[in-house]
């Protein structure tokens, strides 16, 4: 179980959008890195193709930050928090270390 999935409200902690509260879009299949939305955008230079219907020019792009610059963000404490697992009945769950509220 991983502890940061796609949906979950993170804050950037380290890097140039160190602050940044935003929502994880996709994990990169490896799990090692994450897509947050509007979080280390970078602009991309892309060739015309009328084949595929593309018109060419500068786009913004967002890439992939590791997941260990950033941390799940407890909206009760307004800061980073750490993630832990607690079994509730025959289920795994997520919870906060610092107030042991389950997350989603």
């Amino acid at each position: 179980m991983k502890k940061i999935r796609k949906g979950d409200e993170v804050i950037v902690i380290a890097g140039k959008d160190k602050g940044k509260i935003a929502q994880v879009q996709q994990v990169v299949e490896d799990g090692s890195k994450v897509i947050v939305e509007g979080v280390n955008v970078a602009k991309k230079h892309v060739r015309p193709n009328p084949m595929k219907g593309v018109q060419g020019g500068i786009v913004d792009k967002t890439m992939p930050v590791d997941i260990s610059n950033v941390a799940i963000y407890n909206s009760e404490t307004k800061k980073a928090d750490r993630v832990g697992f607690k079994v509730e009945g025959d289920k795994k769950v997520r919870v906060f270390k610092s107030n042991g509220k389950v997350i989603g």
